[in-house]
């Protein structure tokens, strides 16, 4: 029996090395997490935007979560980023020493009230007890994404604890019924669908085996300036002059609340904003600020 469990741990081990070796973290980062620099960054796999017309047969597809990014390595939870979350032990103690990615998620349409509870440096128990963990990977695990997802439902079976939860994957037969299935979940208060090619080995960073399909798109830009307001935004915030990655600039002032003009996004920060479609050079079609990007 001794032996047995030795074989397992070394298989558990070079699983795990394995998985490092895509993630650009070292055994000495997971054990030392680094409170006085910052932390490597964990670099799971990251969605492309899914093309018009897409034959969805060959992915399993599940909600796609407005949460925060939470990459759990046996030992640490971590933002995507790399940095360290300030979760309380009581949740810690209850993941299991397989390493998992997932979101940590209160529900539809609380993301304001998730990010602030999780990234707090001192946790705040009664935030952290409506907190679930929906895990969709195994980063350290081998076979196809099918395979891990069925796996990956035996480790919290496992685990029999209620926040730990796998996040529902399922089969979409074409593209018709993904959009009836779209509809429904953003009528619901959805963000969209997430669909992980069926047939994938664990992949890192951004790639096309992971799409995501959204009524509307998001990108990130950089505060260049704050506009004033006039007639009701008169001595407030009127818009956000943004520039894109590509270098396209444009007044951003959709989807503010009355607070945020009140207390704008400083200059330099970077705001997430959600779009239909682009013009013919290249600029966002019905901008509109969704919050302001925390880099997690």
């Amino acid at each position: 029996m001794m032996r047995g469990m030795i074989l397992q741990r070394r298989a558990f081990h070079v699983r795990l090395l394995a998985w490092l070796s895509t993630t650009g973290l070292s055994l000495d980062a997971l054990a030392k997490p680094g409170p006085s620099g910052p932390d490597s960054p964990t670099n799971p796999l990251l969605a492309l935007t899914a093309p018009a017309g897409i034959d969805p047969s060959g992915y399993l597809v599940s909600e796609k979560l407005d949460g925060v990014r939470a990459v759990w390595d046996g030992s640490t939870l971590r933002f995507r980023s790399g940095r360290t979350i300030a979760a309380p032990a009581w949740f810690t103690a209850k993941l299991p020493g397989t390493p998992l990615d997932g979101e940590l998620w209160m529900g539809r349409g609380r993301f304001d009230a998730l990010s602030g509870a999780v990234r707090k440096a001192q946790p705040v128990d009664a935030e952290w007890h409506q907190v679930k963990y929906m895990v969709f990977e195994l980063p350290a695990a081998d076979g196809s994404f099918a395979q891990r997802a069925a796996h990956l439902q035996n480790v919290v079976q496992t685990a029999n604890w209620p926040p730990l939860q796998a996040a529902e994957q399922f089969r979409i037969a074409n593209h018709a019924a993904l959009q009836a299935r779209l509809k429904a979940i953003t009528t619901a208060g959805g963000e969209g669908l997430v669909l992980h090619l069926a047939s994938a080995p664990v992949t890192a960073g951004r790639s096309e085996v992971l799409l995501k399909l959204k009524p509307v798109q998001d990108a990130e830009a950089v505060v260049m300036g704050h506009t004033p307001g006039k007639g009701k935004y008169a001595g407030m915030l009127g818009a956000l002059d943004v520039k894109t990655a590509s270098g396209q600039r444009f007044k951003l002032g959709t989807g503010l609340s009355d607070a945020q003009r009140q207390a704008p996004p400083a200059i330099g920060s970077t705001v997430t904003y959600t779009y239909r479609d682009v013009t013919p050079g290249g600029k966002p079609r019905f901008a509109s600020f969704l919050r302001v990007h925390t880099g997690d």
